[in-house]
């Protein structure tokens, strides 16, 4: 597969319509029995483009597939006044690929206690931050085992497209990242697990336990559907790579649902759907003046206290018990 760094969701689409379906779902605001309550744009920036690219509206196929093949796009593709506007509006900046891998490198040299596990940061002659990648087997320290770095939880707060998590090009110059050279948290993992299974029913499983241990949240729609997006075109790569065909679309389907629940929607510093805190009105009855409207805003925004908003807060679910059962993602946080 040639590496796209603009994913179409056209593409997405002749996969299985189910696909873009499930990639737009928003978790929390859906309810079983009720029609599917999709991701909305949380920005201003495609108002332009009629009522149902609203900031409140929510993002549905028909607005981004044929004619609108185009409308969602990298923010390397979008045009400068555009990027200068989200970058001042909602504090949006991209992180060069060489820093996300020097600060993923980090983490994995505290796991493994030594550097260098999956690659070798240098400084090319002309100036520029580069990196070499390992090419033997990843080597785990006594007492942990490549199971246990494929189980273990990462996360990346506010994603925007996600370059912490998978590496398939980078968001700041749009250059594409072949995949024996890629760098991200859950490119790390899948490296690991086609370094340590035969079998697609193996590698499948395991697979599986790495996305299902890799979270994220972001604010703006558009930017989440392009981390899911990415992640999901990341796992048909590294299958693609590892057996030279695509995997089965149930097992695509499968990491699409878990993509829907480990990487969401939501305002990082209140827990909840973004913009979902509300003033509550009440009317007090008085004995001469008559009805007083009383406006009582939320207690959590105006006492900056995560537990107290009266917003939706964002679920998650929890991989670990065997009915994987939902939580709150605020309920997470001590």
């Amino acid at each position: 597969m040639a590496i796209e760094v603009d994913i179409l969701e056209d593409y997405i689409n002749s996969i299985s319509p189910e696909l873009l379906t499930t990639l737009l779902k928003d978790h929390t605001t859906s309810k079983e029995g009720e029609p599917q309550r999709n991701i909305f744009w949380a920005t201003s920036d495609y108002e332009h483009l009629g009522e149902e690219y609203g900031y409140h509206s929510p993002i549905l196929p028909h607005l981004i597939t044929g004619d609108n093949g185009h409308v969602i796009m990298p923010r390397v593709l979008k045009n400068r006044d555009t990027q200068t506007a989200r970058s001042r509006d909602m504090a949006e900046v991209f992180t060069p690929s060489w820093i996300c891998n020097a600060q993923n490198n980090l983490i994995d040299e505290a796991w493994f206690g030594r550097k260098g596990v999956f690659n070798t940061e240098y400084i090319t002659e002309q100036g520029q931050h580069a990196w070499r990648a390992t090419t033997d087997p990843i080597i785990f320290p006594e007492g942990k085992s490549w199971r246990d770095y494929v189980r273990d939880t990462r996360m990346e707060i506010t994603c925007g497209e996600a370059p912490y998590i998978v590496s398939r090009y980078d968001t700041t110059t749009g250059e594409a990242i072949p995949l024996e050279k890629r760098i991200g948290l859950l490119d790390r993992k899948l490296r690991v697990v086609s370094e340590n299974t035969t079998t697609s029913g193996e590698w499948l499983e395991w697979a599986q336990t790495a996305y299902k241990s890799t979270y994220g949240y972001e604010w703006q729609g558009d930017n989440l559907l392009i981390a899911r997006e990415a992640m999901l075109i990341s796992f048909i790569e590294y299958y693609e790579a590892k057996f030279g065909k695509q995997p089965l679309l149930k097992s695509i389907n499968y990491i699409a649902y878990i993509i829907s629940w480990n990487v969401w929607q939501m305002d990082g510093l209140k827990g909840v759907v973004p913009d979902s805190c509300t003033d509550r009105v009440e009317i007090e009855q008085t004995l001469f003046d008559g009805p007083i409207e009383r406006v009582i805003p939320c207690e959590g925004c105006t006492k900056d206290d995560i537990h107290r908003h009266n917003g939706t807060y964002c679920l998650i679910r929890d991989w670990g018990t065997k009915e994987h059962r939902r939580i709150r993602f605020i309920d997470l946080i001590k």
